[in-house]
């Protein structure tokens, strides 16, 4: 595997309390991999770690063989916008805005004109089941449908990495294995590298690894065949 994303030999402290220590991991394209373990393990560390949000006090982040750990923030920041996705918990949709131009919203960040941006944000609409909803906020999606929309924001800068932190934790189960099955194969179909903590060991089992973390420190990795 030719790795997109890898951290190597990643530490971090916060006091005394050592949260990553010495971690490597790889994750290439097309590549989906779930980071699993109990509260205080490091899980949400090392995924903030991978996407630039925290910066290791040892070891280094590498982006296509470029290191990005070291960079001035606000490189940082520009290479989250441009080359990394999000979907949180909650989705984090902007409530005053449509659906559309949530998609979208990336874009215009980059400086895309709205009506480009929100062309290019509606072509993800009918192949991630949200036809017709271009124009409904937030607060008239389902659960479901505001996750969706949350994926198509991820996707709509064309990534190299996406970053899901348990993106089904509050939706119910049928909705969450729907989603994450939607988020797998869809971030497959574009090439892009998928890192995704979960505290639920079905919806991992949907990615291509899973990768247990305890005290600070990898304990196992788990494959699945891709289907």
């Amino acid at each position: 595997m030719s790795a997109v994303l890898a951290g190597v030999g990643l530490i971090k402290k916060y006091g005394s309390t050592t949260a990553l220590a010495g971690v490597d991991v790889e994750v290439g394209a097309r590549d989906s991999v779930a980071i699993m373990g109990p509260s205080g393990s490091g899980k949400s560390t090392l995924l903030h770690t991978l996407a630039g949000i925290v910066r290791p006090d040892g070891g280094q982040v590498l982006l296509r063989g470029d290191r990005i750990d070291d960079l001035g923030e606000n490189r940082l920041s520009a290479l989250r916008r441009k080359r990394f996705g999000f979907v949180f918990q909650s989705g984090q949709l902007l409530p005053e805005l449509p659906a559309e131009e949530n998609v979208a919203l990336p874009l215009m960040l980059e400086g895309l004109p709205r009506a480009q941006a929100v062309e290019r944000a509606r072509r993800w609409f009918a192949p991630l089941g949200l036809d017709g909803l271009e124009r409904r906020r937030p607060g008239q999606l389902s659960g479901g449908q505001a996750q969706r929309v949350a994926i198509a924001r991820a996707l709509a800068v064309a990534p190299d990495v996406v970053f899901a932190d348990e993106p089904t934790g509050a939706l119910d189960q049928a909705t969450g294995t729907e989603v994450v099955r939607l988020l797998t194969s869809v971030t497959r179909e574009q090439g892009a590298a998928l890192v995704m903590v979960t505290h639920d060991a079905e919806v991992a089992a949907h990615c291509d690894r899973v990768l247990r973390v305890r005290d600070g420190r990898i304990s196992n990795y788990s494959h699945f065949t891709v289907s």
